[in-house]
């Protein structure tokens, strides 16, 4: 699947009313969480109690 398929499959998931934000956003997003599933396929991921410490220090 090419980036413009992948884009556009965003984009046809969002509603008809979306706004560009609401794509913008989307396809952000969507970046976002294939980066994170890549870096986690190539072990670059941190352990979850690790993450739950990190998340600890931000809601206080």
């Amino acid at each position: 699947m090419t980036v413009k398929d992948i884009a556009m499959n965003v984009i046809n998931s969002l509603s008809p009313k979306a706004t560009i934000d609401d794509v913008i956003h989307a396809l952000y997003v969507h970046a976002k969480f294939q980066h994170g599933e890549r870096e986690i396929r190539q072990k670059k991921g941190i352990a979850h109690e690790d993450a739950r410490k990190r998340l600890r220090k931000w809601v206080k």
